[in-house]
């Protein structure tokens, strides 16, 4: 008698999303067009749709399989209603309000300690850069996880384009501060605008990834349309939402919510299940849209591509 064990990560196969379902919808919408095709249970809430009209046609590249996220993908409609982006305010139904953010005309400055700066378009940055899709999991510090197919670049392939100086340690990512459409920005308590950041090295480690796009379409405003940043083995705080500047600089910075509680969120954030946040335990995850409870993966999952980077430096705070 075969008796099988699930190992942490896995999920039940009836609670994954079928693959026929994500790839042939791909497939619908670009035989025949967005408009009129909704296919049960992934269909978009029109509010999440009218933002992408304007935009130019959008690569669908292949998936990377290189980084396997050993969970089913989160179903779209989950992903896209159930978000943390406190320019819109602090609860999860943003998504709403987000729908007020202009997405063209869009540009990211790229800055600093670096041999050529410019300013690039994002749609210059969908046509020019090496586009690839990713499916990466996405683990918040509050302790809930995704599956996300993501759409975009390698950060190392950015920062080429500009060259970056020998005295340059850190990258700065600087988000949109819109106060016309973000109302989060009346809190005045929060030390706008939001402010991340990682180490040169961080950045130039092939999972830091630049992202434009999802479920094969363009980054809706909630998920941080048009250019987000993400690091798939960090707490989802340490995502840059709606870039608008990434400056290479000899200073640490201070991030965001290091700002407001330093004790509790730390610069590097990543992920370590054995050590809890202050006020909760890291041990485990809610999966978004099954409520399933998983234990957490040291570095989510993906130490083999990034412990090396790390190597010396137990005496910093390397958890959130």
């Amino acid at each position: 008698m075969l008796i099988r064990i699930r190992r942490g990560w896995e999920i039940p196969d009836r609670e994954v999303t079928p693959e026929a379902l994500v790839f042939n919808r791909r497939a619908l919408l670009q035989a025949g067009g967005a408009a009129g095709i909704a296919l049960s249970g992934l269909a978009l809430p029109s509010h999440g749709q009218a933002q992408t009209a304007a935009t130019p046609e959008f690569p669908t590249p292949a998936r990377n399989p290189r980084y396997q996220p050993e969970r089913g993908l989160t179903a779209e409609r989950e992903a896209t209603t159930y978000n943390n982006f406190y320019e819109f305010g602090t609860d999860k139904g943003i998504y709403r309000a987000a729908q007020k953010l202009p997405l063209r005309p869009w540009t990211v400055k790229v800055d600093g300690l670096v041999d050529t700066p410019r300013e690039f378009s994002v749609d210059e940055l969908i046509r020019s850069m090496p586009m690839e899709e990713r499916a990466y999991r996405l683990r918040c510090v509050e302790a809930w996880s995704m599956v996300v197919p993501w759409t975009g670049f390698p950060l190392s392939a950015l920062l080429a384009q500009v060259g970056v100086k020998s005295g340059a340690k850190y990258v700065r990512f600087e988000t949109a501060a819109m106060p016309a459409v973000m109302p989060g920005l009346r809190q005045s308590w929060y030390p706008w605008p939001y402010i991340e950041g990682c180490t040169v090295a961080e950045a130039g480690n092939d999972l830091s990834f630049v992202v434009l796009g999802a479920y094969g379409k363009p980054l809706l405003p909630q998920n941080g349309a048009p250019i987000r940043f993400h690091q798939p083995w960090k707490y989802g705080f340490k995502a840059g939402k709606s870039l608008v500047r990434i400056s290479l600089v000899a200073e640490r910075p201070k991030t965001f919510w290091e700002a407001i509680q330093a004790q509790e969120y730390g610069f590097w954030g990543n992920i370590n299940p054995e050590v809890p946040h202050p006020r909760w335990s890291q041990a485990s995850e809610r999966i978004l849209g099954t409520g399933e409870r998983v234990p957490t993966k040291l570095f989510n999952g993906y130490g083999e591509f990034v412990s090396d980077l790390y190597t010396g430096l137990q005496s910093e705070r390397l958890w959130a």
